[in-house]
């Protein structure tokens, strides 16, 4: 069975909108954490505005090793209209985003990650299909913006890991207990 698990960059309040705006030093923990996540998974799950956003900007990037891993992998995308963009390896999810999760969540082959949409990490944890949280906070409290966890039922988490990076940022990985 594989996991899903979500990587998320956040404010030290949770704020998970624009990431650009509460990072402003990525260092080398940084960048092997993204490396030991992207290490296990092939394929990933995106929101629509991610994949539009992410489809104009990847393909062209030399940002490593996110831009080969993201150029490179199956990428299933949470949309209801047509994708407006080619990207390599990307679909477009048919029928219900936690139905589809969960199915795929069956299937062989190794984690399957969620990058960089709110709304689809929401509707996943609150469906009850997420297995791992792996968080990148911020030494920052941004006051205002989108937060992951807002609107979401109570969800028991255990510990895996946890690091502070040399700029401050915490890297923690959770597992969801259920």
């Amino acid at each position: 069975m594989r996991k899903i698990v979500v990587y998320a960059l956040l404010s030290l309040d949770g704020v998970a909108e624009e990431p650009d705006n509460f990072f402003a030093n990525w260092d080398d923990a940084m960048d092997a954490n993204l490396a030991a996540v992207i290490a296990t998974q092939d394929a990933v799950v995106l929101g629509r505005r991610s994949y539009a956003d992410w489809a104009q900007y990847w393909p062209g990037s030399e940002i490593e090793p996110f831009a080969t891993f993201i150029n490179g992998v199956t990428k299933y995308v949470a949309t209801s209209t047509r994708l407006d963009r080619d990207w390599a390896n990307a679909t477009a999810i048919d029928g219900g985003l936690v139905e589809f999760v969960r199915d795929l969540q069956r299937q062989r082959g190794g984690d399957v990650g969620v990058h960089a949409s709110i709304s689809v990490v929401q509707a996943l944890l609150a469906g009850d299909v997420v297995d791992e949280l792996r968080l990148v906070v911020a030494p920052k409290i941004m006051g205002r913006g989108r937060r992951l966890f807002d609107g979401l039922p109570s969800i028991q988490l255990e510990s895996i890991k946890s690091e502070t990076s040399p700029t401050g940022s915490l890297l923690i990985d959770y597992r969801v207990v259920r």
